[in-house]
């Protein structure tokens, strides 16, 4: 693994190791965070296997670790209102009318923007004959399919948890459009990808 790679990883588990730093609300995380377990596992296995280019490498750390804040918090409860006003002394609730903390939004939509580049990289490799703009195609289509069946296994949890539990798991905040929302954030992540596709068109990526 690159050096560059290798920093980016172990900032991901530091940051994943701060999150568990006296948690707020154990269960719940530790459903949430088995997936940044699987991600992270996944992440090192691909790319000994099908090597990243380091900065699509370190987009898929960036999400990671996005993801690590929004387990601890529940995503519901990611305190960015105050993190801005301290930060800042700006307000998003007011500047654009939200109701909802919008977090879980924010990660899907870059899940399709961190995600998206290095599907079509993979692609490219798998099949070089694939040009660019079909490979991103391919890309888009493959984020919208893992979004959906993300959303199914949200369902699926949801249904063996009491509706209090489910509701703090799922943090649909009382919108029956939540997972629909996700995906369309998703698409258009995935779909604000594609300058960076452009930028590096050349020749056909090597396997």
């Amino acid at each position: 693994m690159q050096p560059a790679k290798k920093a980016a990883f172990a900032l991901t588990w530091v940051v994943f190791a701060a999150s568990w730093i006296a948690p707020r609300w154990p269960l719940e995380q530790a459903m949430h965070s088995s997936l940044t377990v699987l991600g992270l596992v996944w992440l090192w296995r691909h790319d000994r296997r099908w090597p990243l280019r380091p900065s699509h490498f370190a987009l898929i750390c960036g999400f990671i670790m996005a993801h690590c804040i929004g387990a601890r918090w529940l995503y519901s409860n990611v305190p960015y209102e105050q993190w801005s006003q301290a930060l800042f002394g700006w307000s998003p609730a007011e500047t654009f009318g939200w109701r909802r903390n919008h977090f879980d939004r924010f990660i899907h939509l870059v899940y399709g923007l961190c995600f998206t580049p290095a599907a079509w990289h993979w692609l490219r490799q798998r099949w070089p004959r694939l040009s660019v703009r079909q490979a991103f195609i391919l890309a888009v289509m493959l984020i919208m399919c893992t979004s959906l069946v993300y959303e199914w296994m949200e369902w699926g949890i949801a249904l063996l948890l009491s509706p209090e539990a489910a509701e703090s798991y799922n943090g649909q905040q009382g919108d029956m459009w939540d997972a629909h929302a996700d995906m369309l954030l998703a698409t258009v992540g995935a779909l604000l990808a594609w300058p960076l596709a452009r930028a590096e068109r050349g020749p056909r990526v090597a396997r």
